[in-house]
């Protein structure tokens, strides 16, 4: 046997494997997120709901702006059935519910005719004795234009008033087109305010069964939410209804009486106009106020105009700070900034109808949202416990 044997090499042990890190298809491991890529993956999320809702919210006003001829009395008749239903369901206890919806439309008709007819009546009646304090009062402006501390001269007075004169002249043509244009939008509110008024009818007299026709056609779920965003939304509007008529009554009184003590003509048509201005939050005060101190500048001066501006203020800051919170309670608490911000675009996108209706069909919005983030706690309850 040989001496020398060939040693062999040991065979080396299986060294154990490492299981790669899987990356969405490579091999290489997953570098860790950092936090500015995590918050623009959490930003291009929020960008693609924003892009969602907004898509959605412009569909909608498109479809809106589609069928407004249609949208328009039903929302004018359905605020009106909020206000008139109190009297309707009263009426309801002795008199079939259609007499007691005819009986309530035919009462609210005959109120607001009436607050028109006196507001026409009383205009029409001091219009004589008014043209001579407002060329008085005209006279007065010009002679404080002349004055320090604009020393604009008379010269240079009667050269701004003779061109608006002139102006007034070359846009007669134009004038005669608005005015052929305000009979066609008379005529044309004349037919929503008909419609407005049948809806209203049919709203007082048929609505205790349309939540039953509506739990009939959708399934229990939908169903059941959905009668509950109406009976909400039912009920924030009648509560905003009811107290703007409570706060445009007490801004009528006291500016009405302030007007009065301070022998403004006009005194009992602002306070009308007042009242029924007040169902435009905000908006609607600020420009029946500066109605009352054009008037009491023109025919009172100056200083009268200013304590009318005092007058409103104060009226205003009551109505704020007080009858607001008071009335409306946490039914509709909106911030005056968003009224002003919504009333603004309201505005904007439909005149002065949308003026009206910007805050109703934005406490409507407020009212789906708050059931719908009731929803949602109550889910993530359920889901914890």
């Amino acid at each position: 046997m040989p001496i020398f044997r060939r040693r062999e090499a040991p065979t080396p042990s299986p060294e154990p494997r490492r299981s790669p890190t899987r990356t969405g298809g490579g091999d290489h491991p997953a570098p860790p997120a950092t936090p500015i890529a995590t918050t623009l993956a959490e930003a291009g999320r929020w960008s693609l709901r924003i892009l969602l809702v907004t898509a959605v919210v412009v569909g909608a006003l498109w479809v809106v702006g589609r069928m407004w001829v249609v949208v328009l009395p039903a929302l004018l008749g359905l605020l009106l059935s909020t206000a008139l239903w109190p009297l309707a369901r009263r009426l309801r206890r002795v008199v079939p519910a259609a007499a007691a919806a005819g009986a309530a439309v035919v009462t609210g008709l005959l109120v607001l005719g009436g607050l028109v007819a006196a507001v026409t009546y009383l205009v029409l009646d001091e219009v004589d004795s008014l043209s001579e304090q407002f060329s008085q009062g005209v006279e007065d402006i010009e002679a404080w234009l002349a004055g320090p501390p604009l020393d604009l001269g008379d010269d240079e007075v009667g050269d701004l008033v003779g061109q608006a004169v002139d102006q007034v002249q070359d846009s007669a043509q134009d004038i005669a087109a608005w005015t052929l244009t305000g009979v066609s939008t008379a005529s044309s509110w004349a037919l929503t305010a008909l419609l407005a008024l049948v809806l209203c009818f049919f709203f007082l007299k048929d609505g205790p069964r349309f939540l039953p026709w509506l739990e009939h056609w959708l399934s229990p779920g939908p169903a059941a939410h959905a009668a509950e965003v109406s009976r909400r939304s039912w009920t924030v509007l009648g509560g905003f209804v009811r107290a703007q008529a409570a706060v445009g009554l007490v801004d009528a009184i006291g500016i009405g009486i302030g007007l009065l003590v301070l022998g403004v003509p006009l005194a009992l048509p602002l306070a009308v106009i007042t009242f029924l201005a007040a169902f435009v939050p905000v908006v609607g005060a600020v420009v029946a106020g500066a109605l009352a101190a054009v008037v009491a500048l023109a025919t009172q001066g100056l200083t009268t105009a200013l304590i009318v501006v005092g007058l409103v203020l104060v009226v205003q800051q009551l109505e704020g700070n007080v009858l607001q919170p008071l009335l409306m309670g946490k039914t509709l608490s909106l911030h005056p900034a968003m009224t002003i911000v919504v009333v603004t675009l309201g505005s904007t996108l439909a005149g002065i109808t949308g003026a009206f209706l910007a805050v109703p069909v934005l406490a409507v919005l407020t009212t789906t949202a708050r059931y719908a983030r009731e929803l949602s706690v109550a889910a993530r309850e359920r889901a914890t416990t």
